[in-house]
């Protein structure tokens, strides 16, 4: 096909994706809405349809983002990004008319809303030609040339942002990834060392503002450094996550003695953050929290219990969500608390006074550990209440989820990358039967549907980071990009282990571990089934 005319088909695909999200839409609306306002009684017993509208709400946003970047590369788009870009379009519009799997075992379809329409099958059938195995096969030759190039597909990003692509790119290259499963394997922390470099990298600073001693940098900047060294290891493309919300929670809400104190040290990264909201019997329902804090002059004491608190020990504050009233029964009472307390050691991991944790074994997703956290009496200064404000912990929070769920469709994005890396080159290298696996339809058919995926899902997770840069409200755009990236990190990983066969089982083979840490994205920072209702409510409520 022209590349011209495949750019047009691209727009054409999008719009018809987003026709037949605004017929699901409705139909969706016409089950939960009351009195012209949203049963959330309803839309929780509709949950099955609810969710396949933010699936296929999703799928349109990435055919349109697609379809913009095609448009913006102009003489950019050539047969690494054509060819690709055209089979996520047939495959997304196929799921779109035939069915889209929210996850193994659950499928939605239109029919589920009693809608037949067949608008999608007129450019389904334009977009076949780039669905062949000729064309499949192409894209694998195409994958073998761009081999330690950040993706196969021309980026459309600026002079500045792939110059930084490039430079975290060769540092996960050289620095990480020869190096992350052996970490791995011996459950290791992510060296202090490597830590420093990173600092000196300004990866703790990324997106803070100059005068506290950041970048000053955007969003897509983020995207950009979450991807590369998630491809080396998620551990090391998760340090930044702490520290930018963090960042955020004092850049928004803190006094200015708060962000004077703190602000310099986290970019630094002199001050190690970590996120401590997560309690054993509160998972996303965060105004359930019990954990309480009561004020006794000039200190809050802290008592309750915490969990999966991601890098606790070697922690020097903690973003702290807790009860101030205990009258409240809801996220009204909640406040949040900046807590700092001494670095722990392997010997006493939590030295503070009225403060101890246990470690939580885990599968994949290691280098920072995870912990379950006890308070007893544990002493927080009220200078270091947030704001210096009660009841405002809640809503200070849910400020920083936009940005936390783009960087993790961005670290998602790295992990798919990374097994489509180590897939390819099994692929290349393993011969059967007198040739290379990769030469057979069902090995280049996985190979090259991961590629698709991945150039789908890196131009919605920049567009939800574009929004975020602009000051644009974003969570229906962020939750899109979380969603679906989670989820093709878990497939791109699950195919590279069956490419690998028996290898792949193995746990000294780094493919293992990539299964294993992509497990964790489509449940931390919204689980898949929460980022889909949140995401439902967005659209039902007005959100597109």
């Amino acid at each position: 096909m022209i590349l011209p005319q495949l750019t047009e088909l691209l727009a054409e695909a999008a719009d018809q994706a987003e026709a037949v999200v605004a017929e699901a839409q409705a139909a969706v609306s016409a089950l939960v809405t009351r009195d012209g306002r949203l049963d959330r009684a309803a839309l929780d017993a509709q949950q099955h349809v609810a969710h396949g509208l933010a699936w296929a709400a999703a799928y349109a946003e990435t055919l349109r983002q697609t379809a913009a970047w095609a448009r913006d590369l102009g003489g950019g788009f050539g047969e690494a990004e054509a060819l690709p870009a055209q089979l996520l379009a047939f495959e997304y519009l196929s799921q779109l008319a035939g069915g889209i799997a929210m996850n193994q075992g659950e499928t939605f379809r239109l029919n589920d809303l009693g809608l037949l329409d067949d608008r999608l099958r007129p450019v389904i059938d334009q977009l076949r030609p780039g669905a062949t195995q000729a064309v499949k096969n192409r894209i694998v030759e195409l994958l073998e040339a761009a081999r330690g190039r950040p993706s196969l597909e021309a980026s459309g990003l600026d002079a500045t942002l792939e110059m930084i692509r490039d430079q975290f790119q060769a540092f996960a290259s050289e620095k990480i990834s020869p190096y992350a499963h052996g970490w791995h394997l011996r459950d290791e922390l992510i060296p202090l060392e490597l830590l420093q470099e990173l600092a000196e990298l300004g990866v703790f600073g990324l997106t803070a503002p100059e005068e506290y001693g950041g970048s000053g940098l955007g969003k897509i900047a983020m995207c950009v450094v979450s991807e590369a060294l998630s491809r080396g290891w998620i551990g090391t493309g998760s340090l930044g996550t702490r520290s930018e919300i963090a960042a955020e929670l004092l850049l928004a809400h803190g006094t200015e003695d708060q962000k004077a104190r703190l602000l310099p040290g986290i970019a630094s990264g002199a001050i190690i953050p970590t996120a401590v909201f997560t309690e054993p019997e509160a998972g996303s329902d965060l105004g359930s929290l019990r954990t309480r804090a009561v004020r006794d002059g000039e200190v809050w004491r802290v008592s309750g219990a915490k969990t999966w608190i991601t890098h606790a020990a070697r922690a020097d504050l903690m973003t702290l969500l807790v009860r101030t009233d205990p009258a409240s029964k809801d996220h009204r009472g909640l406040s949040m608390l900046l807590a700092e307390k001494p670095r722990g050691t392997d010997a006493d991991p939590f030295p503070a006074p009225g403060m101890s944790g246990g470690e939580i074994g885990v599968i994949g997703y290691r280098g920072m550990k995870e912990y379950e956290l006890a308070f007893d009496g544990f002493e927080v200064p009220h200078a270091n209440l947030l704001g210096g404000v009660e009841g405002q912990g809640f809503s200070q929070l849910m400020a920083t989820f936009e940005s936390a769920r783009i960087q993790t469709a961005a670290r998602a994005i790295g992990v798919g990358q990374a097994a489509l890396d180590i897939a390819l080159d099994y692929a290349l290298a393993r011969r059967q039967f007198g040739q290379p696996i990769a030469d057979f339809p069902r090995v280049a058919n996985k190979l090259a549907m991961m590629a698709a995926e991945l150039l789908g899902s890196r131009r919605l997770a920049w567009f939800a980071a574009r929004a975020k840069d602009e000051g644009r409200r974003c969570d229906l755009e962020a939750g899109m990009a979380k969603l679906t990236a989670a989820r093709i990190a878990w497939a791109a990983a699950d195919n590279a282990v069956q490419i690998h066969g028996g290898t792949g089982f193995a746990v000294e083979q780094p493919v293992s571990r990539l299964l294993a840490d992509a497990r964790i994205l489509n449940i931390f920072e919204g689980a898949g089934e929460i980022q889909a209702q949140v995401i439902a409510r967005r659209l039902l409520e007005g959100g597109n």
